[in-house]
């Protein structure tokens, strides 16, 4: 049942038509007329909470747990280590309830032997099952994924969420490695975002609406679809106004419907220290391969030294100084939540 699931995710996320509104269309970077800088001293070199990655992009979480997804993430695990670039897998329960399906994780260690991996497990996870899941990538931190509506929308999905807190402290004193809590798609709001920092959180995936929508997906498989839940959630825009000030900078990941340099660079200009990509890189390596991806992502790079150069920004904490123009749902959000957007429009290079 779960592995027939995970095929079903795959073959409906390549064919949802991507939702496009992650609202960081809403944000207007203020270009550097004199930059005073050359395109070959921009670093993309970012440090997201303990972690040093020589990209800000990952290669963020989509499969696993099925024997046809051995092959899908063995590409993106080339992908990634032809980029240097971090990679995270799907939920590993899977392979932690039946082993004969580890392979379709362990395969992206043995490609991607130096690189950064994400574990990853949802919060019903025990302590013991989240040392498991590391162990079984050598995975130097674990994403814990907060996918409530998906799950509500499931037909076969958990309705019970009671001791989650619980065992999110529990895993992040004790798993041994750097925890990251990663929202799917339906965004996180400030109030989760507090929530998980008494828990001992510090590292965030704001995961916002925009991209992948888990709750369409669930819907297509309903006899009955609640297709009235279709598009729930935060976009990714709000959701880092509302969760980078309450974290230490450089502890907060932007995904949710990243497509291109411009997205990306909008999200680290909000205060992201890294930006994870999934549905559209699914899509270009079944479309593409694993070489077409390694171009695709080649030319994101290069659009996002590109854009640095054209807002004068040689890193990634100098684009936190970038000032910007909120506008559109965003701003009218912003100001229904107290957020101040003028903060980005007075900011001084």
């Amino acid at each position: 049942m779960r592995t027939s699931r995970k095929m079903e995710h795959i073959r409906l996320t390549l064919e949802q038509e991507p939702e496009g509104s992650n609202g960081l269309q809403d944000i207007l970077p203020i270009p550097a007329g004199l930059p005073e800088m050359a395109l070959a001293s921009v670093s993309l070199a970012t440090q997201f909470g303990e972690l040093t990655l020589s990209s800000p992009i990952v290669v963020n979480a989509m499969t696993g747990g099925a024997e046809e997804t051995v092959a899908i993430n063995r590409s993106l695990a080339e992908a990634a280590a032809a980029s240097g670039m971090a990679m995270a897998v799907g939920s590993q329960m899977a392979a932690l309830k039946d082993p004969a399906v580890e392979e379709s994780y362990r395969v992206v260690r043995r490609i991607h032997q130096n690189g950064i991996l994400f574990a990853n497990l949802g919060t019903e996870a025990t302590v013991e099952q989240a040392k498991r899941a590391v162990d079984m990538l050598e995975a130097n931190a674990l994403q814990l994924h907060l996918n409530a509506m998906q799950e509500l929308v499931m037909p076969e999905g958990d309705r019970d969420f009671s001791g989650a807190c619980r065992r999110i402290e529990a895993i992040v004193k004790d798993v041994g490695v750097p925890v990251v809590v990663k929202e799917v798609g339906f965004g996180m709001s400030r109030e989760t975002a507090r929530r998980l920092i008494n828990l001992g959180v510090r590292m965030v995936d704001v995961g916002g609406r925009g991209g992948t929508d888990f709750a369409a997906i669930e819907n297509a498989r309903r006899p009955v679809p609640l297709d009235w839940l279709n598009g729930w959630g935060l976009k990714t825009s709000v959701s880092l106004l509302e969760t980078v000030p309450c974290f230490p900078a450089g502890h907060v990941m932007a995904s949710g419907g990243l497509r291109t340099s411009l997205d990306i660079v909008t999200a680290l200009l909000l205060g992201a220290s890294a930006a994870g990509m999934a549905g559209n890189l699914l899509f270009i390596v079944q479309q593409e391969g694993t070489e077409g991806l390694i171009a695709f992502l080649r030319r994101v790079e290069e659009g996002i030294r590109l854009l640095m150069t054209a807002l004068g920004a040689r890193s990634i904490p100098e684009l936190w100084q970038v000032p910007a123009v909120i506008s559109g749902e965003t701003a009218h959000w912003c100001r229904e939540r107290d957020v101040n957007t003028r903060t980005f429009a007075e900011r001084a290079r």
